[in-house]
């Protein structure tokens, strides 16, 4: 029997800044989530090949596929190669400007699809098989003649329309198969109608105006790009790929578009990264300003500040796209998982978890934003001061750390460092004169005590490392983070030490790193976002220029043929695990090349100047 499972790697991404597809190398839709990231699904073989559903649309008899984007946009292109000829499938989520919006009417939802033969004559065939509510209900799929295929749920409405009809069978799907003479395009759209009256897409010529469109949209983005440095291609990739994260109504970031990827197949570290982490925040936000998306970065610092709002003075680890609480984990019970990696999980527990480390970085986040502008309002310095009095009452208790662990909190040497973060941003945006009314005295006390807790309880002189927790021995990848955070410099003797150390007892394979040592213990995937972290520490002085440009290339060596990334890599093959693509992992990906980008600027300005000194 063959294997109903496609590689994680060997998924695609669309989008249109709600929602998300999962497109696989086979032209099989197998992840959807309408009308947002953190809907129900319409589409999931990804996690169960019999009861999730999926759309295909691919040749009917063996074939070879490639794929790529169309050049700096999020359009797939999947071209397959038959023995008689050659079949071109194009995917895409509609985008268009406001003003390109406003003079249609368009459907809430939709994904189009374009088969075209470019040579021989080739019998593509389609499958269509939604089963909405993660598969839970079934409803029926009714023929509706022009108006295509419709799924009526009550308020809501699926609908299929194509240029040639498909015929339902009795087990809810609807095939067809369609034979193609050279030139020849067929064009599906499937949109998604939540309530009022449906709105439905012409095709033919106008489907590809809609391409048109959206190419122009998306390239129009990319002119925003600012990134001049090594590795650009790679850099503008991860851009697109992180851009398909953003929730564009609110300006949220999530971490990834799926939920229940295994970090360990067959185990049960499958966890739902539908939503909004907290934890996220600096990095993110470095990363957007760093490549010239300011509107971007300020629309995600300004959901940050809504989301605490709503739950001050304490924050919560994770949010869904609006601010809020994204409600219960619970187990899909009736799917199997992928591989049978199982529970399935919907919605996500570390909710209600403690981790200090999001206070500091949500104010470095907002402080980044105003080194440029140089404001904030009386409201948000209101927000900022309440934020302040909380980490000097909490920071000395034991928390959850950047990992989520479930078991009991413990004293982390990182969250004290987000700690000290958090009061350092208050002090210099209070010296920038952008908060008021601070008390400026306590801040500089309790980040001095910080600072003399980590230095000596979060170091350990027979390791000659920083560790993972306070008076502890296990290393940390997250410890590579100081200097980011400006805790102190890569180059300094300890930092160059606790590099030796973590990536001596992290290593996982070129370029690789377990988060953490338990991390090893429990067989989980390398970390994608800590290799990056390494390539990061080297730039900013751990290490040469030359040390982290061959770091880098380790690390792209694991993304997928499209650029990709997920949220580990399987040491021993090299496979993606965990959800796809990460946000996270990209985001690593572009702050160590602005770090890399600096620190080669740096070096030939340095160059430069001993030149001129010279010739003077």
């Amino acid at each position: 029997m063959s294997n109903p499972y496609s590689p994680i790697a060997d998924y695609g991404l669309i989008g249109d800044g709600r929602s998300a597809a999962l497109v696989s190398r086979s032209g099989s839709i197998d992840w959807l989530c309408w009308p947002r990231f953190d809907s129900p699904s319409l589409f999931a073989a990804l996690l169960d090949p019999e009861q999730g559903g999926r759309w295909s649309i691919a040749p009917s008899g063996p074939f070879r596929a490639e794929r790529r984007y169309l050049d700096d946009t999020n359009v797939l292109e999947t071209r397959f190669h038959t023995a008689g000829g050659e079949l071109v499938l194009t995917d895409f989520m509609p985008a268009d400007s406001e003003a390109g919006k406003r003079r249609r009417l368009l459907p809430e939802n939709e994904i189009l699809r374009r088969v075209e033969c470019v040579s021989g004559e080739e019998e593509v065939e389609i499958i269509f098989a939604p089963r909405p509510d993660y598969g839970r209900r079934r409803f029926t799929l009714r023929d509706h003649g022009p108006f295509g295929l419709r799924l009526d749920m009550g308020s809501r409405l699926l609908a299929l329309q194509g240029e040639e009809s498909l015929r339902l069978l009795d087990d809810g799907r609807a095939a067809a198969r369609i034979r193609l003479s050279p030139g020849r395009k067929l064009h599906f759209s499937l949109t998604w109608h939540e309530q009022g009256p449906a709105a439905y897409s012409p095709l033919g010529p106008a489907a590809g105006e809609s391409l048109e469109r959206t190419v122009r949209w998306w390239r129009g983005w990319m002119a925003g790009l600012s990134y001049r440095g090594p590795y650009g291609a790679e850099v503008a990739r991860s851009a697109l790929a992180l851009k398909l994260m953003v929730y564009a109504p609110s300006g949220a970031v999530i971490a990834a578009p799926t939920t229940s990827l295994p970090e360990r197949i067959g185990g049960d570290l499958n966890w739902d990264y539908r939503y909004c982490w907290l934890r996220d925040a600096s990095l993110t936000v470095r990363a957007l300003e760093g490549l010239g998306f300011r509107e971007d970065a300020e629309a995600f610092a300004a959901w940050l500040l809504h989301a605490t709002r709503l739950t001050l003075p304490e924050l919560k680890v994770l949010y869904d796209v609006y601010g809020r609480d994204p409600g219960p984990e619970r187990e899909l019970d009736h799917w199997r998982g992928y591989h049978d990696s199982r529970p399935v999980r919907r919605g996500n527990a570390a909710y209600h978890q403690l981790q200090l480390d999001v206070y500091g970085e949500v104010i470095d986040a907002v402080t980044r934003v105003v080194r440029r502008d140089g404001k904030l309002d009386g409201e948000t310095q209101t927000l900022l001061r309440g934020l302040g009095r909380y980490v000097c009452r909490h920071w000395r208790e034991p928390d959850h750390g950047i990992w989520e662990p479930r078991d009991e909190p413990k004293h982390y040497t990182h969250s004290r460092v987000l700690c000290w973060t958090a009061l350092d941003r208050l002090l210099e945006l209070h010296r920038r004169g952008a908060l008021e009314k601070i008390p400026v005295d306590l801040y500089r006390e309790h980040a001095a005590a910080i600072r003399e807790e980590v230095e000596t309880r979060g170091w350990n002189s027979r390791l000659q490392s920083y560790t993972q927790t306070l008076d502890g021995e296990a290393m940390d990848s997250a410890l590579l983070l100081f200097p980011y955070y400006g805790f102190t410099e890569a180059a300094s003797p300890r930092m160059q030490a606790t590099g030796r150390r973590v990536r001596e007892r992290l290593h996982a394979g070129p370029g690789l790193l377990h988060r953490y040592e338990h991390s090893r213990e429990v067989q989980e995937g390398a970390f994608g976002i800590s290799g990056f972290w390494a390539v990061d520490f080297l730039a900013r002085g751990g290490g040469s220029s030359e040390e982290a440009r061959a770091a880098f290339e380790r690390q792209l060596a694991y993304a997928n043929d499209l650029g990709l990334y997920g949220e580990e890599v399987d040491p021993g093959t090299g496979a993606a695990l965990g959800n796809f693509p990460q946000a996270f992992t990209h985001v690593g990906l572009i702050n160590a090349a602005l770090s890399l980008e600096r620190r080669e600027q740096e070096s030939a300005d340095s160059t430069g100047r001993r030149r001129e000194r010279v010739e003077a």
